[in-house]
């Protein structure tokens, strides 16, 4: 079934390939906009009744089948029929062989072009909900850990040269006042998806008298997209924008992973990990390979190359629609289980990491206090340029004296990390989403 086939008969031309060919992935990427779908149609039902376009008593069957197929959906009930193009066509299908001639009236003043529109961004809000969750999750293991081990010294290094003294409580907490910033990205691009494009139609509009505004508040959008022809632009524009703010998140969490490896390196042995979440070789028997993190690097890179993907995808296109803006389906919906998958693998790791204690007492580390002993002449009231100097040739005439300790007590520093106000940047964060008023209105219109 196709909605905009006029007749049943097939045309000899192609032997199939060419619907092959523009069907493409999509009947299993619909599968994940079935349940956007119903939502969308039950508001949009709702909205047809209220401009006399269907009956009170149509509106009421069409509910209750709508209500009975997202059912369907949320139990793992619910498949694609052999031929039927997309989760468009296959809930029309469903309600037409049950209600007739009712159920072909919920296409008018639409288009299958807002009605993927509505679907794709209903998509977006809850994934990036969950994401936000588990983001914060993963954020709230971070500052934990930044707690606990804020007294264990650790090296500090620049150009990957020894540098000044660190600690895991700064190096874990420093991840997690990234996610912050991470989720102030999501959180814009949250506001551009949180736009209703329903009544668009083909990008248009529709000389129906068709209520916009009710659609938006139905579906808990917190606004429209008004210029009906922005709306169909939005579309590309849109997976670009969350494409650049998941990139964010990946771009830590592959930060995160290229130290916990080479943390991990003999040479380095700051951490290490129950045998049961590293690897071995076939080889070599002392081996215990930090897959996970090394995993978690590449796929989050990829992650990076996303918004890249799209921007060439959507290059030179004119406005209107295309069908080029159906493969990004492919390329912006699994970044979301991928992301989700890198956030609770390192999790997990970081949750049984072993941080070794008393690290800074090896002596190579001891010019990593040499800072330290300038600042000390300086606050005897020696020139800051002088006690440099001095400290200098003292290293190089192999006279340097240090005690391996930090007084550091500004704020954000060694000594001082300010986790309670890290914490507060991200719950002032994630207010902002404001996920409540969202699921009310979802809440309602599925009841």
């Amino acid at each position: 079934m196709k909605l905009w086939q006029k007749d049943n008969k097939n045309s000899p031309l192609g032997d199939g390939g060419v619907e092959k060919f523009t069907v493409g992935n999509d009947r299993d990427l619909d599968i994940y906009l079935a349940p956007f779908d119903v939502m969308g149609s039950l508001a949009h039902t709702k909205m047809l009744q209220s401009v006399g376009l269907l009956s009170k008593e149509e509106l009421v069957v069409l509910e209750v089948a709508l209500k009975d197929i997202y059912q369907q959906i949320t139990k793992g009930n619910f498949t694609l029929d052999e031929g039927v193009e997309d989760i468009h066509s296959q809930v029309e299908l469903m309600l037409t062989q049950k209600l007739g001639d009712v159920g072909k009236k919920i296409h008018s003043a639409r288009s299958r072009n807002d009605q993927v529109l509505v679907d794709l961004k209903l998509f977006l809000r809850s994934e990036i909900e969950r994401l936000v969750h588990s983001t914060k999750e993963f954020f709230d293991l971070l500052i934990l850990q930044s707690e606990k081990y804020k007294d264990d010294l650790l090296p500090g290094y620049t150009h990957l040269q020894l540098a000044m003294p660190s600690s895991f409580g700064l190096w874990f907490g420093a991840y997690a006042e990234s996610l912050v910033d991470d989720l102030i990205t999501l959180e814009a691009a949250y506001e551009i998806v949180n736009k209703n494009p329903l009544g668009s139609a083909a990008g248009y509009g529709s000389s129906f008298p068709i209520n916009r505004t009710m659609t938006t508040k139905l579906l808990g959008f917190d606004d429209l997209n008004y210029n009906v022809v922005y709306a169909q632009m939005g579309r590309g524009k849109t997976e670009r924008i969350v494409a650049s703010a998941l990139a964010n998140i990946a771009a830590s969490l592959s930060k995160l992973s290229m130290d916990a490896c080479l943390y991990l390196n003999q040479n380095f042995a700051f951490i290490s990990f129950p045998d049961e979440l590293t690897t071995g070789s076939s080889i070599m028997p002392h081996k215990k390979n930090p897959d996970v993190f090394e995993l978690i690097r590449s796929h989050c890179n990829r992650i990076q190359a996303l918004p890249n993907e799209i921007m060439l995808m959507t290059t030179n296109l004119p406005s209107g629609y295309q069908r080029d803006l159906q493969l990004l389906k492919e390329h912006i919906m699994p970044a979301f289980e991928n992301l989700q998958d890198c956030l609770q693998m390192a999790g997990l790791m970081l949750s049984n990491i072993q941080v070794k204690k008393e690290l800074l007492l090896d002596e190579k580390y001891k010019y990593l206090f040499s800072v330290e002993e300038v600042n000390k002449l300086v606050l005897q009231g020696t020139p800051f340029r002088n006690a440099y100097k001095k400290v200098g040739l003292d290293i190089e005439a192999g006279n340097f004296t240090y005690t391996p300790t930090t007084a550091h007590t500004h704020e954000g520093s060694i000594g001082n990390l300010c986790n309670e106000q890290v914490q507060r940047m991200m719950d002032s964060v994630i207010e902002k989403f404001n996920f409540k008023k969202v699921n009310s209105a979802i809440q309602q219109l599925l009841d």
